[in-house]
């Protein structure tokens, strides 16, 4: 955060002026120019057209009840009628204008905080909470594109506000400077409520957002909480910051209440000021009927600008908060990963990946596999080698944030555990941008022992995924996941722990079929599975993000004990006797179709809850 200037601009994407929150309300505006103009100009001739009905009513009265002057009565009443008609053609043509002004800003905000998005890309869980970019997507988008309200009847509001002083000017100075005092009384009165209520709405956003994190945490983790027996206290949790919400929401409310009460009850004093003043000129024989009337009409038609103008007061306040948050989301910038448009292809051959931070070289060609005690330290290694966080990994001779972003995701491939599943057909969902030969799609989905997946969805490959796969279990997801992944084909490929949700059997079988699959190109996995290690061409064992040990996995087991540890979960730590003896690791045929055997799991699958009956290990809907 803290960039000062506007952002580079990039092809084919919105560069929008985010310095600060006005700044940027400006440039919403400024895109939109002609519309904007066309708003306010429509806005304004339909304000001041509100002010010429009393004025064509008092000249009716004036001149056209006087008897025997039937003509200028009905030229009165016709003017009158014409004039009606054309503030209710200019009404619609400024609520057309102004609803399309607000939906240009609306789609335009969405737009720039996608390409936000996708810009930041894997450092976004890192850099901004889900519930923050919730609340921005459901809330601080609306309320921007209400304030561009401003700029169509706020304008107008502030003109037709001069017109009815011009007027009454004409009518008499006195209550032209009443009315011209009520712009000051105004500011006074109505103020320090919108900086009270900038004030809380910026709490209010930000309790909302926190309670959407809170909301998002405990759906996602709804049964591993039920199986803990954490539910009741996380919904207890829940309800508290829920409640917190309303009292700030009841504190919120409370201002905008007294400032929309201003809104109609300072028209409303207005009038009564004016009325009087000019009954009492009335009474005198200062002022004629017909200009009595009018006078009366002004102001009753001044109460729609005093209501645009606190309106306009209260949006703007509102839309400065939105606009923080869009501007603060936009300042963030991605971890420093490296790839400049300059930075090259990167090694010309397969090379090998080093990680200096953990010690871990992959050489290339070759089924790697890094095993340690704390997940997020192998998932850290993976990470740095696959360029998605800052690192000093190299590729060769070659740093690996020097090598072009673009370039470097065609290569080198990080397969995320939480990949987002679009809605759409399973053919689709896997094959990514571009149409895969249905050979490949066949070999991959063998490889992930997805095909058990496809079989039992009624249309096959054609059959529908809800959005993220939500008609799918957990393990059904991680193998299309998978499935993706190996039919993008990269050169090098870097997964963590992707067989953590499909139960042993399955999990044997995707391990072998993997490292055939993989066979001549690099791949890296971050797993503590026995069925997976066995397979690998050679192991790391991390000790506190460091390499602890290498070799192979039977060869960790009869050296490392921390390693035999780690991996045998339970089991009996002696090494077996013997020199050089080390237990065997289970043979697991290539060919299992089906989920399920006689391998027994080496844990609960993430669909299990402890303390529960185990589901079956993968199930269809």
């Amino acid at each position: 955060m803290g960039n000062s200037g506007r952002p580079a601009a990039r092809s084919g994407r919105e560069t929008p002026d985010h310095r600060s929150a006005a700044r940027y309300l400006l440039w919403l505006t400024r895109r939109q120019l002609p519309r904007v103009a066309a708003g306010a100009t429509f806005g304004t001739l339909w304000m001041t057209g509100l002010m010429m009905p009393p004025y064509l009513l008092s000249r009716a009265l004036d001149d056209g009840l006087v008897p025997g002057r039937r003509g200028p009565l009905l030229g009165w009443t016709a003017a009158l009628l014409a004039m009606g008609a054309l503030n209710a053609a200019l009404a619609i043509a400024r609520h057309r204008t102004m609803t399309r002004v607000r939906m240009d800003a609306t789609f335009r905000t969405v737009r720039v905080v996608v390409d936000q998005t996708l810009r930041l890309g894997a450092s976004l869980p890192h850099r901004v909470t889900a519930g923050e970019v919730v609340t921005i997507g459901i809330g601080d988008v609306g309320v921007i594109s209400q304030t561009l309200t401003l700029t169509g009847p706020g304008v107008g509001a502030v003109i037709a506000y001069g017109v009815v002083a011009a007027l009454l000017l004409a009518v008499d100075p006195a209550l032209a400077a009443l009315v011209l005092l009520g712009v000051p009384a105004l500011a006074v009165l109505v103020g320090p409520l919108l900086r009270r209520l900038e004030g809380a709405e910026a709490r209010y956003r930000e309790r909302q957002s926190g309670l959407a994190d809170r909301l998002a945490d405990l759906v996602g983790g709804v049964r591993v909480l039920g199986g803990l027996g954490g539910k009741e206290v996380f919904a207890a949790r829940y309800r508290r910051e829920s409640a917190a919400l309303l009292a700030e929401g009841y504190r919120v409310g409370a201002h905008a209440s007294w400032i929309q009460a201003l809104g109609v009850g300072l028209p409303a004093l207005f009038l009564a000021a004016v009325t009087w003043l000019a009954a009492r000129m009335a009474a005198d024989g200062a002022l004629s009927v017909g200009e009595l009337v009018a006078v009366y009409g002004y102001t009753a038609a001044l109460a729609a600008p005093v209501s645009f103008l606190i309106e306009a007061g209260y949006d703007v306040t509102r839309g400065l908060v939105a606009a923080r948050r869009v501007v603060r989301f936009l300042d963030l910038a991605p971890d420093a990963r490296g790839g400049s448009s300059d930075g090259g292809d990167g090694p010309p051959v397969p090379s090998v990946l080093r990680d200096p931070v953990s010690g871990v070289e992959v050489v290339p060609g070759t089924l790697t596999v890094l095993a340690g005690a704390r997940p997020e330290e192998s998932a850290a290694v993976v990470d740095r080698l696959g360029g998605v966080a800052g690192t000093a990994a190299t590729w060769g001779a070659v740093r690996l944030n020097a090598v072009d972003v673009a370039r470097l995701r065609e290569r080198v491939l990080v397969a995320d555990n939480e990949a987002a599943l679009f809605a759409g057909t399973v053919r689709e969902a896997v094959s990514g941008r571009r149409a895969r030969p249905a050979d490949a799609v066949a070999r991959a989905l063998h490889t992930a022992a997805a095909e058990d997946i496809v079989r039992a969805l009624p249309g096959g490959l054609d059959a529908r995924l809800d959005a993220d796969g939500s008609n799918l279990s957990g393990g059904q997801r991680q193998r299309l996941r998978l499935v993706r992944a190996l039919l993008a084909d990269p050169e090098v490929l870097l997964a963590v722990e992707p067989t953590s949700a499909v139960d042993a059997h399955t999990e044997a079988a995707v391990a072998a079929r993997l490292h055939t699959a993989r066979a001549g190109r690099t791949t890296v996995i971050a797993a503590t599975s026995p069925l997976v290690l066995d397979r690998a061409d050679v192991v790391y064992h991390l000790s506190g993000g460091r390499v602890a040990a290498v070799g192979t996995h039977r060869e960790l087991l009869a050296s490392a004990p921390e390693y035999r540890a780690l991996v045998v979960r339970g089991a009996d730590d002696e090494p077996p006797a013997g020199p050089g003896a080390v237990p065997d690791a289970p043979d697991v045929p290539d060919a299992p179709d089906a989920p399920g055997g006689d391998l027994p799991a080496r844990r609960a699958p993430v669909d299990e809850v402890p303390g529960q009956p185990a589901p079956v290990a993968e199930e269809t809907p």
